[in-house]
């Protein structure tokens, strides 16, 4: 059988220009035409599968219309008796006209008998134009062609009627070669017209709503699309003396978290600009010194004078030597953000220790201890790995005096390892626990320091290079009391997880650690008045 169908925006701070890419539409722009796209093809869809849908049920009701008087005839046919003789029928005439007289067609149906010979049919309808058909060529040749096979046949622009069914059932007389026929005419067009008429209204409210969803996607769009108009005109206005410009947080959507990341990009910008600025505040104080020196002795300087050359020299030549280890700290800072840096690899624990310890015993006269290890390895750059103790040892030897206990130790703690350098000297002021390992952030000053403050910064750079964490405490109890300072180095054990901490703890021994159809087949079987076994057949589907 042949399937046919049926039934608020916000503003920029600055610019209230489009956000347009160079040389195309702007994003607003295809947001909106992408949305009316797809709620175009939505509603064109939807119409689309109403129409197939509706014109299946209206040839489904045909086809059961149609079932349904074949299955009257059939029934009259075998089991009804003749009123006349009140026996089972044997004339085919009669049959025929029993039930024309008993049935009463639809509106879009027409019954017609052919009775054997060549009588005038007989037609039955409530449609008064109905019976017109009877005198058409095109019916009638359907008639004469399926009068012996019987079948169904669709008429497609069948004028004036439209889309018409015509079903022709033989029946013949065992006793007699002459066959009448009953024919059913099913008339579609009104439910054609009524399936187009829907079709036409939903066409009119789709695009009243089609209009509707591209005024609404425009609107919403751009409001989704203020953040990052803001967000392009915020980078516009930012300049390297004012970072301080932040953008809006409105609503928790996706939106909202780009924004929340920008903003937190811009404090690190912020605070690293910041942090730049007083690196370069410092330094520059702290050459300012050396200069100044230099510049004065050689200003008084006489050169007719042979002891004061020489004694000049020799100050000056250790004044370059201060300001040559200075710039060498400052460029080790510099390269300490490098990804070539350190060079990791798997470092025993004890032998790192062991080798700190005879390495510092030339810093200076004091008692040199050895904690212990609990063995481990770390994943680390031996030799910056040990130049970071060797300055916390160096720093030690600085803050004691002869006899004082300067000792170095590890142990492995779950999944970290901790290495630390301890004293008995002056230890380390609560208040200034977070500062030294600031850039140029001193504490206890003892005479003869020449330090510049940098030593505990490039600690601190090379245990971060090494995904670690630093941190001071106060030093083993003597007498009950606590007594100087330990300074600890925690890094990751080999083979656990390397991610690099977002602050290292400065004050307080660590507890934890950091660890997605047109035309139908005409087949069907006439039905005879006493051999009716057979079964009509259907237009292909």
């Amino acid at each position: 059988m042949t399937t046919g169908t049926t039934t608020g925006t916000t503003e920029a701070p600055r610019s209230r220009r489009p956000w347009r890419l160079p040389g195309g539409f702007s994003v607003r722009t295809r947001i909106t035409v992408v949305i009316t796209l797809l709620a175009a093809l939505s509603l064109a869809g939807a119409g689309l599968l109403v129409y197939v849908l509706e014109s299946a049920r209206v040839e489904r009701q045909t086809t059961e219309q149609v079932q349904q008087e074949i299955a009257e005839f059939r029934e009259l046919q075998l089991r009804g008796d003749d009123p006349e003789t009140g026996e089972p029928f044997t004339s085919a005439p009669r049959l025929l006209e029993l039930f024309i007289a008993r049935n009463v067609p639809d509106d879009d149906e027409m019954l017609v008998i052919y009775p054997p010979g060549a009588g005038a049919p007989t037609a039955r309808t409530p449609n008064p134009n109905g019976e017109e058909i009877l005198r058409e060529e095109r019916y009638r040749s359907t008639v004469a062609d399926l009068e012996d096979t019987g079948g169904t046949r669709v008429l497609e622009d069948f004028d004036p009627y439209g889309e018409t069914w015509v079903t022709v059932l033989p029946v013949q007389e065992e006793d007699r070669d002459e066959a009448g026929a009953l024919v059913i005419v099913n008339f579609l067009d009104d439910e054609r017209s009524e399936i187009t008429d829907t079709i036409r209204t939903y066409a009119i409210v789709a695009l009243l709503s089609l209009g509707l969803i591209v005024l609404l996607a425009g609107t919403q769009s751009g409001r989704l699309l203020a953040p990052l108009r803001t967000l392009r005109d915020t980078a516009e206005d930012i300049r390297t003396t004012d970072l301080s410009r932040r953008i809006p947080e409105r609503g928790n959507d996706d939106i909202t978290a780009l924004t929340r990341t920008v903003n937190t990009m811009l404090d690190r910008l912020e605070d690293g600009f910041g942090a730049q600025r007083q690196f370069l505040d410092d330094a520059g104080h702290e050459l300012k010194t050396p200069l100044t020196v230099l510049r004065g002795h050689l200003e008084l300087l006489d050169p007719d004078d042979a002891a004061e050359v020489t004694e000049t020299r020799e100050l000056l030549l250790e004044e370059i030597d201060r300001m040559s280890r200075l710039v060498g700290d400052l460029i080790l800072l510099a390269k300490a953000d490098r990804p070539d840096f350190t060079t990791l690899r798997p470092v025993p624990v004890a032998g790192l220790v062991r080798g700190v310890l005879a390495k510092a015993r030339g810093l200076g006269d004091r008692v040199w201890h050895d904690d212990g290890s609990d063995g481990g390895t770390v994943l680390a750059d031996e030799q910056r790995l040990t130049q970071a103790l060797l300055q916390l040892a160096d720093n030690a030897v600085k803050h004691t005096g002869p006899g004082d206990l300067v000792a170095v130790g590890s142990e492995v703690v779950g999944d970290r390892v901790r290495l630390w350098v301890r004293d008995t000297g002056d230890g380390v002021p609560e208040a200034d626990r977070d500062r030294i390992f600031q850039r140029f952030g001193r504490s206890i000053v003892r005479q003869g320091d020449e330090g510049f403050g940098l030593g505990l910064s490039i600690v601190s750079a090379i245990v971060a290079a090494h995904h670690g964490t630093v941190h001071v405490e106060d030093g083993e109890p003597v007498d009950g009391r606590p007594r100087g300072s330990r300074f600890v180095l925690t890094l990751p054990h080999e083979g656990a997880p390397t991610t690099a901490p977002t602050s290292a703890p400065t004050s307080a021994h660590p507890s934890a650690h950091p660890s997605a159809a047109d035309q139908a087949p005409e087949t069907t079987t006439p039905l005879p008045v006493v051999r009716t076994s057979e079964e009509h057949s259907w237009p292909a589907s």
